[in-house]
């Protein structure tokens, strides 16, 4: 099973706009408590070392590849022209700016994975070394460099304006080096407490960085491009929190390793990625026709319950606002294995007042989709129930997880 996978029988917003929208609404947020079981974690062994690198030093550092700035950071870009423009601006004038924070690869010395200032780090890349097939950062809306406007780095350079090009690359930066971390849960801990920015990140984004691989990639791809994905979470473009990349890894994680989880969705998400990073390419043919069974569920389930209610828990007489993650886990699950379509889109409203009363009158039910979404017994008891329920109502035997 760890090798060879079987499954189980079977209008456009602005930047600005489309990040307020997306933090207001949603998706339920994800507390720490949620990520990992922090509880016992050693630090002991950790050794964090200060230091100031020039801009000069981080850009070949970027440079020859010993800061990992995954390709797939940069179309999931969360910062604004405007933004990058001022931070650039900053450095050139010597102001102070956040510190960056890095923790070496265990397995390779030398080389880091990024734990807070991303985004800073892609933007001095677009801007003092644009890749081939990324447009060199335009600087813009600057106040005090006015001078500087709709120019790149190429652009201050071939001007003549060596002591500014000398000041911007003597500048420091604070960087702090994680080392001799043994686990990943402590990078997880450091990485939710020290991301402080106004726009909050997803551990997500580290696990990109940790599992690496063409399936990691191949999710990555997929999500960022999923229609059905997207209306889903209301929004028109790749989620720059690589949200929407988490919930397909849950669906691929609960279809091929549900008897797996052991009470860490961190750990269970973790180890799915590592997982299917093997043989990738012997297993391409199952995942791509897993995504399709993904697109599909996400549509019955817009069809039986509608735009408004779909993946919504059900609450004091109405469905919430917000997205709710574990709704999402346990109606892809099943929706995605429903072998009579029509019949389920005539039973809707059967199976919509099924959910309420499952909402209403099982209290245990409704807890494992808020308070306590992560422990074992919420999982099994959330996908046993509503797999019994939405077999009663199609008549259809829905094979429920093994173990639950």
């Amino acid at each position: 099973m760890d090798e060879q996978l079987i499954l189980d029988t079977f209008e456009p917003l602005s930047q600005e706009d489309y990040i307020n929208k997306f933090e207001q609404s949603q998706v339920e947020n994800e507390s720490e408590e949620d990520i990992s079981n922090v509880g016992g974690l050693s630090f002991s062994d950790l050794a964090v070392t200060g230091t100031d690198w020039t801009v000069e030093t981080i850009i070949n550092q970027i440079k020859k590849g010993n800061i990992q700035l995954d390709p797939s950071f940069q179309r999931r870009d969360a910062w604004t022209t405007k933004v990058k423009s001022k931070f650039i601006e900053s450095l050139f004038m010597g102001l102070p700016i956040p510190q960056i924070i890095l923790a070496e690869q265990r397995d390779k010395k030398g080389k880091f994975i990024v734990i807070d200032g991303k985004q800073r780090l892609l933007s001095l890349k677009q801007f003092a070394l644009p890749s081939k097939n990324e447009n060199a950062l335009k600087l813009s809306g600057l106040e005090v460099l006015s001078k500087f406007n709709r120019m790149t780095y190429a652009d201050i350079e071939n001007g003549l304006f060596f002591d500014d090009i000398d000041a911007f690359n003597n500048q420091t930066i604070r960087t702090v080096v994680i080392k001799n971390w043994r686990n990943v849960e402590v990078l997880y801990l450091l990485f939710l407490r020290l991301n402080t920015g106004s726009v909050k990140l997803s551990p997500q984004e580290l696990r990109q960085a940790l599992y690496p691989g063409e399936f990691t990639d191949f999710v990555n791809s997929e999500s960022g491009k999923n229609q059905q994905l997207q209306k889903m979470l209301n929004i028109k473009k790749a989620d720059f929190r690589m949200r929407d990349v988490e919930i397909l890894i849950r669906f691929f994680a609960f279809n091929f390793f549900a008897k797996d989880y052991s009470g860490s969705m961190q750990s269970f998400l973790d180890l799915t990625c590592d997982k299917l990073n093997k043989n990738f390419e012997v297993n391409k043919p199952l995942l791509v026709n897993s995504v399709n069974l993904f697109n599909s569920a996400i549509n019955l389930t817009f069809e039986v319950f509608g735009d408004k209610n779909a993946f919504r828990k059900f609450k004091s007489g109405k469905y919430e606002e917000k997205y709710n993650r574990a709704v999402i886990d346990i109606m892809l699950f099943y929706f995605s294995r429903i072998k009579n379509k029509e019949n389920l889109i005539k039973l809707r409203t059967d199976i919509s007042t099924a959910f309420e009363l499952l909402c209403t009158s099982d209290q245990e039910f409704l807890s494992s989709l808020e308070s306590t979404t992560k422990s074992l017994s919420s999982v099994h008891y959330r996908f046993r129930k509503w797999g019994e329920s939405l077999s009663a109502v199609t008549g259809e035997q829905l094979l429920i997880p093994e173990g639950y």
